[in-house]
């Protein structure tokens, strides 16, 4: 087995973030994508700074070119340490990756469909007999929430009732949406909403519920509905507590709008309506973009059944910059072989101290 990181989508946005700073830090790097023109333009930029930085000597980073299926294959031919998969919707390319990976070889991604989280849990079996370890949700929404999570919630009995928001500011990159990015909020939509209660996960129509305003520790008064997401399958796992909401800041202000997502459900379950409306999504364009906001959030706020309560913030920057940060964190220390075989999520895997080591900043919240 090779001591590699395989980057699966090393073309795209983060992908490019994710390889360029594993190949900053002397990780052995395969990039990985289908576009084998897009591909050589990432492996010259990546060499021409390992260049700069380490003399002409410095080793360019070896490239695997094809579409999903070939990658597949490539997995088991290369047998790297480590596969990063950047590649939505994780709903459909998270299993298929899992399955394809040689015995001892780590996966992380970056989901955060609920699905696609569950996925890749529920290989936890399969995963230690190999000798893996599968961390899904390796990016900001998961890591931000759950940390607080794991941290307020640290020597406690069971809580009774935990509500997480993930607040993210992210500076937008002119160009289009993207099908795999349409495919993922395809999936979102037609998975509806859902909330754990008593103890239970409990699935509605209403995509989102519980929106509330707020306010941050800079004093940004955000809104911030819940959903099914991996964060909401994290926070439940991280905490065992009976109720569990998970919000994010990423949903419809409009209430008129709120209003009309369980339409959206329905005519998502609808293949022909499901393809006109993913085809139309991937169109939408973007203009380069500062972030809304100074810092980005993750939150908690954690109640246990003799009354007492308490909240947690993790201040970060821009969320997309963050992921990558946690992403390579988690990749480099899968490499060094830190982690139990078997499949969790982050904070599971490498404690509250992970999202920090990402760039987070703790912020307790006022007694």
């Amino acid at each position: 087995m090779h001591d590699e990181v395989m980057v699966l989508g090393a073309t795209g946005r983060t992908g490019r973030a994710i390889a360029a700073e594993l190949h900053a830090r002397g990780v052995p790097v395969v990039l990985a994508a289908r576009d084998r023109a897009r591909l050589e333009e990432v492996r010259d930029a990546l060499s021409a700074v390992a260049s700069e930085r380490h003399g002409p000597a410095a080793s360019s980073p070896r490239m695997v070119v094809g579409g999903f299926s070939d990658l597949l294959a490539a997995i088991g031919r290369e047998r790297p340490g480590v596969v990063v998969n950047t590649v939505g919707p994780f709903t459909r390319t998270a299993l298929p990756v899992v399955r394809a990976l040689p015995h001892g070889t780590h996966y992380l991604d970056l989901s955060n469909e609920y699905a696609a989280v569950d996925d890749v849990l529920r290989q936890d079996r399969r995963a230690a007999v190999a000798g893996q370890v599968l961390v899904p949700g390796a990016g900001f929404g998961v890591v931000a929430v759950e940390s607080v999570v794991v941290r307020l919630c640290d020597g406690e009995p069971r809580p009774r009732r935990v509500r997480v928001d993930a607040i993210a500011s992210v500076a937008t990159e002119a160009g289009t949406l993207g099908s795999a990015l349409a495919e993922s909020i395809a999936d979102v939509a037609a998975f509806g909403g859902a909330q754990v209660q008593d103890g239970r996960l409990v699935r509605t129509r209403r995509v989102v519920t519980d929106y509330r305003t707020i306010t941050t520790p800079d004093g940004d008064r955000v809104g911030a509905g819940s959903g099914a997401s991996g964060e909401l399958l994290a926070a439940w796992l991280a905490s065992d507590a009976d109720d569990v909401v998970a919000a994010s800041a990423l949903v419809p202000a409009n209430p008129a709008v709120r209003a009309v997502l369980p339409l959206a459900t329905t005519l998502f379950r609808i293949a022909p309506v499901r393809r006109f409306v993913v085809g139309r999504l991937s169109a939408i364009r973007f203009e380069d973009r500062p972030r809304p906001r100074a810092s980005s959030w993750g939150h908690a706020r954690v109640e246990w059944p003799d009354g007492r309560v308490r909240e947690g913030w993790l201040r970060l920057g821009d969320a997309s910059v963050f992921t990558t940060a946690a992403a390579v964190e988690v990749a480099t220390r899968l490499l060094q072989g830190e982690g139990r075989p078997g499949a969790a999520t982050p904070g599971v895997v490498f404690g509250a101290d992970l999202a920090v080591a990402a760039g987070g900043v703790v912020v307790d919240a006022p007694a």
